[in-house]
């Protein structure tokens, strides 16, 4: 069983770019997380969700990814949504 991804909603987080990285704060938890490229661009592409497979599409035409992998994808999607940053949705 698949499972497609989604960012918060609108205001519920506040990000800042610290270039290189960037600093996303999670109003529900009331955590601040640091991360890095491509983690920003990945919420920027969730906010209708969307599978791994569709996600790395999308990432794909817009960066160069020479090994794209969707099970290194899913992970880290997973990583993010056992931290809050983006909710796993069973399809």
């Amino acid at each position: 069983m698949g499972a497609r991804y989604r960012a918060p909603p609108p205001g519920h987080v506040l990000i800042l770019s610290l270039d290189p990285l960037t600093a996303i704060y999670h109003r529900a938890s009331g955590q601040t997380h640091v991360v890095a490229p491509p983690v920003p661009e990945m919420l920027a592409l969730l906010v209708d969700p969307l599978t791994p497979g569709e996600l790395l599409a999308a990432l794909g035409e817009r960066y160069d990814l020479p090994d794209g992998d969707v099970a290194a994808l899913t992970a880290r999607l997973d990583e993010l949504a056992a931290i809050g940053l983006v909710t796993r949705d069973a399809i």
